[in-house]
């Protein structure tokens, strides 16, 4: 009697040790069938564009949140998301400490956009100091002479300039404070470069979204924006004057061009910044953006169902990414970018997720 008792036991907890694997296992098909990602704005159409047509292909959902580079290092140091993005490069010393890799998906533009009553896109010309101070609070209305004397034939109202910046942690605002930076003596001393900083003037946006919608509703604003958003929203944008002295339009070729002497086999942990560079026809605040993904993963099944959403994306996903002005990654990076993964990006037991294709 005791024995049937006793193996009645063994049956119904059998019968439930199966019933949780299948459930466990259940689970793990379920979330590899959805990644979670968080962060910059910077590439958010690109993703957007991507993830369509990758569930479209695959049935592998991308839920995406646009909160600003600072949120996705945050969320992705916490642990809350399957890959966190930053258009900030973290150093190789910032990875190590949260046990983090990075690599880079697209490169791509960050624009002055304008709303000036009268000036088309591309009439407006500014240089570097004349940015700077635009930001710096210094340059404070359009009909300013030293505005003026550069821009001859284009009329400039006499309007206050509302100078508009990212309210959020940014990579955006990373990639366009460390060009001022660069080329303003006075910015690198009193403003600096980060993701986040005291502006000395204006007013804040969360997001490329809120830039671009204050900008757009505010007559005599200038904001700053990665360049998808420019031509989605129809934003009138400002030339600038490059590192070689010649004042460049934002498109995909200017970008390329300032890409172009990138030497990312030699950037330790990919870290690469791309502002300011040489050339006659470089766009001088270009910029890559970044995936973050922890170096020792708990949940295999979803880091290899990312890194397949990105390997997929890589040799996919450079027609929709042209088509929104951003710069592919040459092959030769992408080739670099999987060996990293196959390095890098182990199980809590040590076995590589990903083998990279020959």
């Amino acid at each position: 009697m005791n024995l049937f008792v006793n193996s009645g036991k063994s049956v119904r907890t059998l019968a439930m040790t199966l019933s949780l694997l299948a459930l466990a296992q259940g689970a793990a098909v379920a979330a590899a069938t959805e990644i979670a990602g968080a962060g910059a704005t910077f590439p958010y159409p690109v993703y957007a564009k991507w993830a369509e047509a990758y569930a479209a292909k695959t049935g592998v959902k991308l839920n995406y949140q646009s909160i600003g580079s600072g949120g996705g290092i945050k969320q992705i140091v916490a642990n809350t998301v399957d890959f966190g993005a930053s258009d900030a490069p973290l150093k190789p010393g910032e990875l190590q400490k949260d046990k983090l890799m990075q690599f880079p998906t697209v490169m791509g533009g960050v624009v002055p956009v304008i709303n000036i009553p009268g000036v088309k896109a591309g009439e407006l010309k500014l240089s570097p100091a004349m940015l700077a101070n635009i930001y710096l609070g210094k340059i404070k209305r359009w009909n300013d002479a030293a505005v003026s004397a550069l821009n001859p034939g284009v009329k400039l109202p006499d309007t206050n300039i509302t100078v508009v910046h990212r309210a959020d942690g940014s990579g955006t605002t990373w990639i366009f404070t460390n060009y001022l930076s660069k080329v303003s003596p006075d910015w690198q001393k009193q403003v600096g470069n980060n993701k986040s900083v005291a502006w000395p003037a204006g007013i804040g946006g969360k997001g490329n979204e809120g830039v671009a919608s204050y900008v757009s509703r505010i007559k005599g604003a200038i904001g700053y924006v990665e360049y998808a958003y420019a031509l989605q929203n129809k934003m009138a944008h400002a030339k600038l004057q490059n590192a070689a002295g010649k004042f460049v339009e934002p498109n995909n070729d200017t970008f390329q061009a300032a890409a172009a002497n990138a030497d990312w086999a030699h950037a330790s942990g990919f870290y690469m910044v791309l502002t300011d560079q040489p050339g006659d026809r470089s766009w001088p605040i270009t910029g890559a953006t970044f995936i973050l993904m922890h170096t020792s993963q708990k949940k295999p099944d979803v880091a290899k169902a990312v890194l397949d959403f990105f390997d997929w994306a890589y040799r996919n996903g450079d027609q929709m990414a042209t088509g929104l002005d951003y710069v592919p990654m040459p092959d030769s990076v992408v080739k670099l970018v999987e060996q990293s993964w196959a390095k890098q990006i182990k199980a809590a037991n040590g076995s590589p997720i990903y083998a990279p294709r020959m």
